[in-house]
């Protein structure tokens, strides 16, 4: 066979692995996306309880790229403290690890049963989320395939005489070694593809165990360093996440270089297939990793304060009101559009801010939540201000349509502000004041609705921009699925109540305050679906039934 059919029939086998990967990654973040960030973000109360959200989402989503990514937004939106960030990743990389090891265990002769599977799931699921798991299935069915085609795409290159050259080559000169498999994990975007197309170079015994070792240490470290091209132009806070996680890999990588020799031949000891040594290597690296740097994570987090230091603090005025714009409503419109995004960034960050200070009974979140509200009281007013002078000029037909529907979200966002400053915040501040302690199911309702407003907001802050009518109806939906659990959230807190619970009693008139404003919040959010709705013609103008 000639080295050109070779290369395409290698290559070809890396570009099927890679495209399973992102089937697993949009078809899982579409059946579970938003389970998964909330359970990402819930679940960093505590280190072991970080490490095993990172494990879980990164197992779920077949990439510890979107999971360093996940976690590095929360934590620019002080959803996540920045040290259980770094331990999140820390259980990113096992879970990355533990995803090689199952896929090398000989089961790719399931993946066309799975492959069947994930079509029928998908064509005959009405749902997103059914979709979203049949392409998941695929995905994983082209994975172990691809993992087939690799084995026979380098069997002839075991009598390849320049292959035996390179590797050589690189067996005498481990720094170069590193940097190579390094550079193709970078340009894969995942150490997970690399590791398997070790494995299959492994199992021809064309590798060395040293040559192994180093070849698993660089997809490690290149498998970091996309997350941190992707945050280059987030704030320092998002970037010290991805760098820090590129500083414990390299760490590690450095650690073990000089004894990879002896790496491979501790693991020669184990009851273990010889040719599994890529992806025993891979888990092992991480495991120890991460053992031994779980207890400096604090440490490290104070490190990357040191060394990514915050950015001067932007200028809390408008930004994108540009007045000589105005003699072209299409880009005068863009510009208030683009203004009232930001307002609606401010409100996610108030409502994240009293969220947190409501689970973790902290007053320190808190502290901006008014200045947060005066530059949203300000940038409201300097939209409406411009696009009445807009007006003006006498816009017509879409425009004007526009221009209202721009003044209507930034007023509602003005109220959903006022309902945070003036009721969850004192709310709040009032619970951890008084050492009020809710029931466990009443603290546990009000941490789903929390979390719920704020996925509410984003998809909110999405239609605003796109017009979507699917994503509209999808919000109005929610709407009625809020009132319901306001409902049925105030029914047994009431029950409660009649059960004498002393929690419930000294805690009643807060929790119902809460629900109502966290509703409230939801209905002034909603109000974006009703222009995009009326137009299809999918609003009715009464919610009153008929009285036939």
């Amino acid at each position: 066979m000639s080295s050109t059919i070779v290369m395409i029939n290698l290559f070809g086998a890396v570009a099927l692995l890679l495209f399973g990967l992102a089937q697993v990654k949009d078809g899982m973040t579409r059946a579970f996306g938003v389970k998964l960030r909330s359970g990402l973000a819930l679940g960093t109360r505590g280190p072991v309880r970080s490490f095993l959200a990172g494990f879980v989402a990164t197992v779920a989503l077949q990439s510890s790229t979107a999971t360093a990514l996940m976690i590095a937004s929360f934590v620019e939106r002080n959803l996540v403290r920045a040290r259980m960030a770094q331990i999140v990743l820390l259980g990113a990389n096992v879970g990355t690890a533990v995803t090689a090891w199952l896929v090398a265990t000989g089961i790719e002769s399931i993946s066309p049963l799975l492959i069947l599977l994930g079509v029928v799931v998908h064509k005959a699921g009405a749902s997103s989320a059914r979709q979203g798991l049949g392409s998941a299935l695929v995905g994983i069915g082209l994975m172990l395939l691809s993992l087939h085609l690799l084995g026979l795409a380098t069997e002839p290159m075991r009598q390849s005489p320049a292959l035996a050259a390179f590797l050589t080559l690189l067996d005498g000169a481990w720094p170069a070694a590193l940097a190579f498999s390094t550079v193709l994990a970078i340009v894969s975007s995942s150490s997970l593809a690399i590791v398997v197309l070790i494995l299959s170079l492994s199992a021809m015994g064309i590798l060395s165990p040293a040559l192994t070792v180093i070849l698993v240490l660089g997809a490690n470290l290149g498998g970091a360093v996309p997350p941190v091209i992707a945050t280059l132009g987030a704030p320092a806070s998002a970037r010290r996440v991805t760098i820090g996680n590129l500083l414990v890999r390299a760490i590690g990588c450095l650690v073990a270089l000089p004894f990879a020799a002896q790496i491979a031949e501790g693991l020669a000891l184990l009851p273990v297939p010889a040719a599994k040594l890529p992806v025993d290597v891979h888990l092992a690296f991480n495991i120890v990793v991460a053992l031994v740097l779980w207890p400096f994570s604090g440490l490290l987090s104070r490190l990357m304060e040191r060394l990514v230091p915050e950015e001067k603090a932007a200028d809390t005025g408008p930004k994108y009101l540009d007045d000589a714009a105005l003699s072209n409503p299409v880009v005068a419109l863009s510009g208030a559009t683009r203004e009232v995004l930001r307002v609606g960034d401010l409100i996610e960050s108030m409502l994240i801010r009293a969220m947190r200070a409501f689970d973790g009974n902290d007053l320190g979140p808190l502290k901006d939540i008014g200045a947060l509200e005066s530059q949203v009281d300000g940038l409201q007013q300097a939209v409406k201000l411009y696009l009445s002078r807009l007006g003006r000029q006498g816009i017509t037909g879409e425009n004007a349509a526009r221009s209202i529907v721009i003044i209507d979200y930034a007023i509602n966002l003005e109220h959903v502000g006022d309902i945070i400053e003036k009721g969850l915040q004192e709310q709040v501040r009032k619970k951890i004041a008084n050492g009020l302690k809710f029931s466990e199911d009443g603290y546990r309702e009000l941490c789903n609705l929390f979390n719920l407003t704020i996925e509410n907001l984003r998809i909110a802050q999405t239609i605003f921009v796109t017009r979507d009518a699917d994503l509209a109806r999808q919000l109005m939906e929610v709407k009625v699925d809020v009132r319901r659990m306001e409902k049925e959230s105030s029914e047994r807190h009431l029950a409660r109540l009649r059960d004498g619970r002393l929690d419930s009693l000294q805690t009643s008139s807060l929790h119902l305050d809460m629900l109502r404003d966290l509703k409230r919040i939801t209905a002034h959010l909603v109000s974006v679906a009703y222009p995009i709705l009326d137009e299809s013609g999918l609003l009715s103008e009464s919610r009153l039934r008929s009285a036939e």
